[in-house]
């Protein structure tokens, strides 16, 4: 069942429907592509003579296009729960601006797109491509659907972190093996960001029945369980990003405080009425966020390719 469409609105298909339900203004949360281009280009920095901007821009917009791919069929399965949102209820999909053989056809031309993209830039880059896009299938489609279930839903989306890194990592070239810590810390990080999303939303609603109507794994979630598993995430993000800094780039230890910040901030944005974090391309008006995130950015960038002596030999072991 498609769901009832919410009074007053437009019940016709509509071509500006099947573009909302593309998401095109969410493609700013594919941000996450670019530190695995920077890291890859400070640690093969031979890659930097023989940089593409070609294959960087055909890179972004085949990630682009497999995300939109992604929010399709999330759009089209979510309807018959979204009509239970007080906000979502007016999506194209539940309130009947989309023709689902059409939004079907929508899913998969998209997804095709931007795998031929992609194979203009390499076979490898490529492979994250299709994991990224078959990770959506199992956060949405049943019987797997892994957003109903508790935990497994901001660890598996969490998972599109790591999928993103390694894209830009593989976009600039580079042949070298991404390190594991970073992948776990940007994992990590991915489910810290999501489980604070689950959080907001949960104190949104505010009715746990209501909730649990909407979103199947609110049944089960409480504002101390997902208080508690935010902590979890957010613990282990910092001990993978600590394990890389001592393996590999000392000097990025200067930007923990930075980092502190923003998971800080992050959090804290929950806590407000119809809170950002419940949709993260709205997390531009959070100006304090952003001047944060921004500084952060920089200064690790910076970090990445300077190098502090010093750092090492407060840092690391040695004999007496």
């Amino acid at each position: 069942m498609q769901g009832a469409p919410a009074q007053g609105l437009i019940t016709k298909p509509s071509i500006m429907g099947h573009i909302q339900i593309a998401r095109i203004d969410h493609w700013i949360k594919n941000v996450f592509v670019l530190p695995g281009v920077v890291v890859a280009l400070s640690v093969d920095r031979a890659r930097l003579d023989s940089w593409s901007w070609v294959n960087f821009v055909l890179g972004m917009l085949a990630i682009c296009l497999i995300a939109s791919s992604n929010y399709v069929i999330n759009e089209i399965l979510d309807a018959p729960f979204d009509r239970f949102h007080p906000i979502k209820r007016n999506r194209p999909v539940p309130s009947g601006q989309v023709s689902l053989p059409w939004a079907y056809f929508q899913w998969i031309a998209l997804m095709i797109a931007g795998l031929v993209i992609g194979l203009a830039v390499s076979r490898i880059f490529t492979l994250t491509l299709i994991a990224l896009w078959l990770m959506g299938c199992i956060y949405n489609i049943p019987p797997i659907r892994s957003k109903n279930l508790p935990y497994a839903d901001t660890i598996s989306e969490g998972i599109n972190n790591p999928l993103r890194m390694l894209a830009g990592w593989y976009l600039t070239g580079t042949i070298l093996i991404a390190p594991a810590s970073l992948l776990l810390s940007y994992w990590m990080t991915g489910c810290y960001f999501m489980a604070i999303k689950r959080f907001a939303e949960f104190r949104e609603i505010g009715d746990h029945y209501g909730s649990a109507r909407y979103r199947k794994s609110f049944s089960f979630y409480s504002e101390q369980r997902l208080l508690v598993s935010i902590t979890f995430y957010g613990s282990h993000a910092m001990l993978f990003f600590g394990a890389f800094i001592m393996r590999y780039r000392m000097e990025l230890i200067l930007s923990f405080p930075l980092v502190a910040l923003v998971m800080a901030l992050y959090l804290s944005i929950a806590f407000k009425p119809n809170s950002a974090a419940q949709c993260p391309e709205h997390l531009y008006r959070e100006p304090a966020l952003m001047a944060a995130v921004v500084t952060c950015a920089v200064v690790m960038t910076i970090l990445l390719f300077i190098s502090l002596p010093s750092l090492h030999r407060i840092f690391s072991p040695s004999l007496s």
